[in-house]
């Protein structure tokens, strides 16, 4: 099996930015691919003088932002097989709890805090028909962050990025399956409140029907006064 890893850095030694924009680009389409540790490594590259760190950000996150809009625009206008194949994993359930709880927030935040959901997001917000232009601008934002933010770590730590690579894709993991809980649990808590004052309404409801139909007719005057 090819290191799709090790093919990108090397190729961003050999290639420079445009490695790094290719590797940013097919990561977001679906290609597993640890981008930030990619950028992680470009930021690194770049505090030794192999790149150029302008090009690079601006390369990396142009790279990003296509990559999700072209994944948005599969889901939106594409095949309907590959959404149906997604949709058999339990991992795109739980995306969807997440999406249908914070919608456009889930589309910013997976772009750098809950990366492992940011395909998901993707194709769910492509196959709702999520507004384009505010998808747009939330992926912006969101791949502007994280390229600042991790390109950023490996250029400050320049020495020792693989060591902080490895501790971000823990972390991210381990925020992701947070997220992922904390959403689970809201949808159930709002379905068991819903059911509940549903049931709570209906229960009303029908006490009204049965006092209304069970009320005795008014007394008459002459009988009331005896």
């Amino acid at each position: 099996m090819i290191d799709l890893s090790g093919l990108f850095l090397s190729g961003m030694l050999t290639y420079g930015i445009w490695a790094l924009g290719l590797a940013t680009l097919v990561s977001a389409i679906g290609v597993p691919l640890p981008a930030t540790m990619i950028l992680l490594a470009a930021g690194a590259f770049a505090r030794q003088g192999v790149l150029n760190w302008q090009s690079a950000v601006a390369l990396a996150a142009l790279g990003a932002m296509l990559g999700d809009t072209v994944s948005y625009l599969l889901a939106r206008f594409g095949s309907k097989l590959a959404l149906r194949r997604m949709q058999t994993s339990g991992a795109w359930g739980r995306s969807q709890k997440v999406f249908e709880r914070w919608g456009g927030l889930a589309v910013f935040f997976s772009r750098f805090l809950l990366t492992p959901l940011a395909l998901p997001m993707n194709l769910l917000a492509g196959g709702t028909h999520y507004t384009l232009w505010r998808y747009l601008g939330l992926i912006v934002a969101g791949e502007a962050l994280w390229v600042a933010a991790f390109g950023g770590l490996g250029y400050l730590f320049a020495d020792q990025w693989e060591a902080v690579s490895a501790l971000m894709g823990n972390l991210s993991g381990a925020v992701a399956a947070a997220a992922l809980g904390l959403a689970g649990a809201g949808y159930l808590l709002r379905r068991a409140w819903l059911e509940r004052s549903g049931l709570r309404g209906a229960i009303q409801r029908t006490f009204r029907r049965v006092g209304r139909g069970h009320l005795p007719p008014p007394m008459s005057p002459q009988l009331a006064g005896h």
